[in-house]
């Protein structure tokens, strides 16, 4: 297996591995990435690594491992950063495990090495790079909105002569696929583009947006506001199988190095039934900590199921709705129309937490006449308290009355083990 150019003439070449049915192995992929890092004109610079969360799978510590190796005693400073986005950072331990303990202890000794956390919650965090003006949101959100956003980004981003975008690339319910410069924005930004991308995919709905491929209006506004960054950035994407193993990868300019690795994607993550079913059974895996991440569960799914059926996530570990937006226990889980609808009552909450309100709560409709009536039922299995579940407008089944084996066996039921990443359609 080579690498090769992907089809484009540009300048901006982007390069392959992988994208058919095989696993590349990790020397492929070791010596796909060193190849790559070698050809950059970074000596005596500043790099930033910019990584995901323990959320995201990848071979995070095999590929740190190649970067430390291929950049080591070229760059002035190596800075590894993760993109939180406004999820809660991790602790020490769980840092050392997702970066690699190899790696970890070896940065901690190195001067020349930082890793930093996306400290969203510190103002100190950011810069601010410019101002996305309400006609150019008009336009790019095709109407939906229209308002000014100031764009600010974590400033280890500003301050580095490059920038490498290391990470996965799936389904997701906000922008189509992910990846590429979403690891910029909303992954290092300021909570103001966060709030604004997030609430645009929610008005156009997550069964409409999850993996389109192409340019979304939310990937137009986040390229947007990546484009007014002043710092070069090339983007390392990836496509992994099950248990982290790669499918495939591609490297280049962020927009071009994405747009191919979710072509990928889509062969790899978008499973396709020939029938709708009634119920489903969404087993989150460990790496979902809280509501908040764990509702990939049900975004990932909700396009199979009939009107009128079920979703049940089952994730007994997580007995938090999420600690880092307790908005979200005050205003439930909600369709969009609910919110739209009522506007002058929650368009002072964070819109991204309006924006995940209906991304759990899926497709339904509202009036102030008739009520909420929404497409599926949404039921926790988890180890949220039966009253707090209901309190926020879900049902609640506990967790040790489901038979995995015996509901694997309705017909009429769907059971997706390690969920939250594969994509199910329709044919």
């Amino acid at each position: 297996m080579t690498d090769q150019p992907n089809g484009n003439t540009s300048a901006a070449m982007t390069a392959s591995i992988g994208g058919g049915d095989e696993v590349v192995g990790d020397e492929q992929i070791s010596a796909f990435v060193a190849r790559h890092l070698a050809s950059l004109h970074v000596d005596g610079s500043s790099v930033c690594v910019l990584v995901p969360d323990a959320t995201r799978t990848c071979p995070l510590p095999l590929l740190l491992d190649v970067i430390r190796r291929a950049l080591g005693g070229r760059v002035r400073r190596l800075t590894v950063l993760v993109a939180l986005g406004t999820h809660a950072a991790m602790s020490e331990a769980v840092l050392a495990k997702h970066l690699g303990a190899d790696f970890f202890q070896d940065a901690a000794a190195d001067p020349t090495t930082d890793i930093l956390q996306h400290a969203w919650w510190k103002p100190s965090t950011f810069v601010e790079v410019g101002t996305i003006g309400a006609r150019v949101i008009a336009e790019l959100s095709e109407g939906r909105l229209c308002i000014d956003v100031p764009v600010r980004i974590n400033r280890a981003v500003v301050e580095a002569d490059l920038t490498l975008v290391v990470g996965p690339v799936f389904p997701h319910e906000v922008v189509g696929f992910s990846g590429g410069n979403k690891y910029l924005f909303p992954g290092v930004s300021g909570r103001e583009l966060i709030d604004l991308s997030h609430w645009l995919g929610a008005l156009i709905t997550s069964s409409r947006i999850i993996g389109t491929l192409g340019e979304t209006p939310v990937r137009a506004l986040i390229d947007q506001a990546a484009s007014m960054v002043p710092t070069n950035t090339v983007a390392l994407c990836l496509v992994t199988a099950a248990e982290g193993r790669l499918r495939g990868a591609t490297f280049g300019e962020p927009r071009q190095a994405w747009r191919s690795a979710a072509e990928m994607s889509a062969k790899t993550h978008i499973r396709y039934l020939d029938a709708p079913v009634r119920r489903v059974l969404s087993i989150l895996p460990d790496k979902y900590d809280d509501m908040w991440t764990g509702a990939k569960g049900f975004y990932k799914v909700e396009p199979v199921v009939v009107d009128g059926g079920q979703v049940v996530i089952y994730a007994p570990h997580i007995t938090e709705i999420s600690v880092t937006h307790p908005a979200v226990a005050e205003i439930g889980y909600h369709c969009r129309d609910y919110f739209v609808e009522q506007w002058d009552r929650f368009e002072h909450y964070p819109w991204g937490d309006l924006a995940h309100s209906t991304h759990l709560r899926g497709a339904g409709t509202y009036d102030r006449v008739t009520g909420e009536r929404c497409r599926v039922t949404v039921t926790l299995a988890t180890g949220i308290p039966e009253r707090i579940v209901r309190s926020v407008n879900l049902d609640y089944l506990d967790p040790a009355a489901v038979d995995h084996e015996a509901w694997a066996s309705d017909p009429e039921t769907l059971v997706v083990y390690d969920a939250g990443e594969d994509l199910y359609r329709l044919r």
